[in-house]
């Protein structure tokens, strides 16, 4: 029997190839495909599906069976701060202070669209023993009296309250005073892990002073109080803080990040097979690859989820971006994809990314930026800098002096790699710091970046655009933005002063073969200056 389909195929007058239908049929479920997938959008401020601003920094997500359906959801929670809202208000200026307003509640079922469950954990609770430090914090169930037990530090100490649901108000349960366990009376930085196997909860924490230590402790009901069974110390070594793990394929991760105050930093980590350990390499922390190329996506380790799938599992790491205390961007919450090669872990720097939490795939987005620091907030001071951490390169980028002076840690005769931006010119770019060209002698320098395919994230074969913001002074002879790709060159010329911020953009660069070289060339005079910030590398839209 001919179908219908066929009989219309040899219709006169319409003319459809069989490659014409099967392309259709091609793109037609492609687009099905991706839209399984919702978008992840880094550097910038997460907002719920009522369009209100999502605050919460410094906790985790848990996942719990919703009391009114039955069904489990995602669980997020996290500190709202005052200095968030002030920041996303006006991110030209970085607040000292972190003023606590509530633990705030958000749930969901596919990590993308998060419905505000509202404060679940007052100041006027907290404030019991009067106005204190708030944060760090993550939450337990306890099946056998089925309660919810948030853990949080307060002020010297870590505080324990409930609930009856997970999104229902906590109340004060108990301070644990932590010095007759670990010798400090408060943690260094804290996390709650579950481990989804035995359905236990642990408390993650490191030494209240110095941070050289960290532990893992059984949280539980003892002498009829919730709080902590036990207490392992594994890991006794450099300073680390915020500590976090999760468990991947039968082995626990502990991570870790350097005692940076608000800034970003590597992401490290250790493996076990056991979650008491041992953790391996002993007491000597791992560097995740990847993340040395922009510090964690300038961000801290905050916490992980793991996303089971119909085909396969992926792990997110999800970092804090302390902004509005940092300066360091924009967004609180930078969730990028780990990817593994047996158990070593990659860390996948993504400015966008597509993720589909019933199969577990994840994909880089068309409007990705590949450049990795692009914005040069990785770098917490002026480079070169011979304070920790000890440095003479940007992050991400490749310095090369051809005439001038050396870059060095002699102050008095080293250019300086990046400028710190004033309140007006955050005004219009991101950050605190951006790109500085400059020396006290005439000059010649190249700064540049290199983007390849990686096992995951693929540079796809193309048409690119490469951006920057830039101001410069006169005296350059040479100033110039360029891209190579398969040894075609693409070039920007600046040839005039630009006493304000000026957007130059350089169009339709031709990606082939996976590979791009970005950057900059400059000729100057002594004294000439050039700042850039906010450089991207995305692909044009077809």
């Amino acid at each position: 029997m001919k179908s219908k389909f066929m009989n219309l195929y040899k219709q006169p007058g319409i003319m459809i190839s069989f490659k014409t239908i099967l392309l259709f049929v091609i793109v037609s479920f492609a687009a099905i495909n991706s839209m399984a997938q919702e978008n992840i959008k880094n550097d910038s401020f997460s907002t719920t599906i009522e369009g209100k601003p999502i605050n919460s920094q410094g906790g985790g997500i848990f996942k719990f069976t919703d009391p009114s359906t039955g069904s489990w959801k995602y669980y997020w929670y996290g500190v709202h701060y005052t200095e968030a809202d002030l920041y996303r208000q006006n991110h030209s200026v970085t607040y000292p202070n972190a003023t606590f307003e509530s633990v705030t509640c958000y749930s969901s079922t596919d990590l993308v669209n998060w419905k505000s469950e509202g404060d679940v954990l007052s100041k006027s609770e907290t404030n019991q023993a009067g106005k204190t430090w708030v944060g760090r914090l993550g939450v337990a169930y306890l099946s056998a009296i089925q309660k919810y037990a948030l853990f949080v530090q307060h002020g010297n100490q870590v505080l324990v309250t409930t609930s009856d649901t997970p999104t229902g108000q906590f109340k004060w349960h108990q301070r644990i005073n932590m010095e007759p366990i670990i010798g400090t009376s408060n943690t260094g930085d804290q996390t709650v892990f579950t481990d989804e196997d035995t359905q236990k909860s642990y408390l993650v924490y490191s030494y209240g002073r110095g941070r050289n230590k960290i532990y893992l402790s059984e949280i539980g009901i003892k002498d009829g109080k919730i709080g902590l069974l036990d207490c392992n110390q594994i890991f006794h070594g450099e300073s680390r803080e915020g500590n976090c793990m999760f468990k991947y394929n039968g082995k626990y991760y502990m991570y870790a990040s350097n005692i940076y105050g608000w800034d970003g930093s590597l992401a490290y980590y250790l493996v076990a097979d056991d979650i008491k350990g041992p953790y391996l390499p002993a007491n000597k922390m791992l560097v995740t690859p990847g993340s040395e190329e922009d510090y964690a996506h300038v961000s801290q380790t905050g916490f992980f989820v793991n996303v089971k799938g119909t085909e396969q599992e992926t792990v997110i790491f999800c970092g804090d971006r302390w902004a509005n205390f940092a300066g360091n961007g924009l967004g609180y919450n930078q969730w990028c994809p780990l990817s593994f090669e047996q158990e070593k872990p990659y860390f996948n720097s993504l400015n966008s990314w597509n993720l589909d939490a019933k199969t577990g795939k994840w994909s880089v987005a068309r409007d990705n930026n590949f450049v990795k620091n692009g914005s040069f907030e990785a770098d917490r001071r002026s480079i070169p800098s011979e304070v920790k951490p000890l440095q003479l390169v940007l992050t991400g980028w490749t310095t090369r002096i051809i005439t001038g002076n050396k870059v060095s840690l002699d102050s008095t005769t080293s250019p300086r790699l990046n400028h710190f931006n004033t309140t007006e010119e955050r005004k219009i770019v991101v950050g605190e710091k951006s790109l500085n060209i400059s020396d006290r002698i005439d000059f010649q320098r190249q700064i540049s970046q290199k983007i390849t395919s990686g096992k995951e994230v693929k540079l796809t074969d193309g048409l690119y655009k490469l951006t920057a913001h830039i101001k410069n002074t006169k005296g350059f002879s040479t100033l110039k933005m360029y891209a190579i790709s398969a040894g075609k060159t693409f070039e920007k010329r600046i040839a005039e002063e630009n006493k304000e911020w000026k957007t130059i953009i350089l169009p339709n660069i031709k990606v082939i073969g996976g590979k791009v070289e970005i950057g900059f060339i400059t000729t100057g005079k002594a004294n000439s200056a050039c700042i850039i910030d906010d450089v991207s590398f995305t692909e044009v839209e077809k």
